[in-house]
């Protein structure tokens, strides 16, 4: 008996998925940003980058769009962890994927925003910033705190 094979990419804990995948959008429903719970697509419209763990505990969307904040960036929309892997591997291995996925970022690199008044975290974006990555700024309207991959 031949055993089924599935050609999916596999990065550290992540594999490649679509913005459909119904684990993704349950663990978006659960996220503080999430605008409209149950919807069956929870990314931006625009090029996105799916990534989810084997057993569905975890996701990560690299978006590409057009931006309002004036940077040339891929953003990192959503990151939800429930598994036991340790969030700052995650986002480094989610880097590792996008770069391999959609090559070298654009100038001003990759980005994330954290809502510090949605997460329950004396240190927001601590998972972010122990993967290496440093806050650069503060979004102008909502004040959310601005964080962007040091690729150096």
């Amino acid at each position: 008996m031949n055993q089924l094979m599935l050609d999916i990419r596999q990065y550290g804990p992540w594999m490649v998925t679509h913005k459909g995948d119904r684990s993704c959008r349950l663990l978006a429903d659960r996220h503080y940003s999430r605008q409209t719970i149950g919807a069956d697509m929870f990314c931006r419209p625009g090029r996105n980058l799916v990534l989810r763990t084997a057993m569905g505990d975890a996701v990560w969307v690299t978006w590409s769009g057009i931006r309002d904040d004036g940077l040339q960036a891929w953003e990192c929309t959503i990151f939800r962890n429930e598994s036991d892997y340790l969030s700052s591997n995650m986002v480094r291995a989610a880097v590792t994927a996008t770069i391999a996925q959609w090559g070298q970022p654009p100038p001003d690199g990759i980005i994330t925003y954290v809502d510090a008044d949605k997460v329950r975290s004396i240190n927001p974006g601590c998972c972010f910033k122990a993967a290496g990555w440093r806050q650069i700024g503060r979004s102008k309207r909502r004040g959310l705190i601005l964080l962007q991959y040091d690729k150096e």
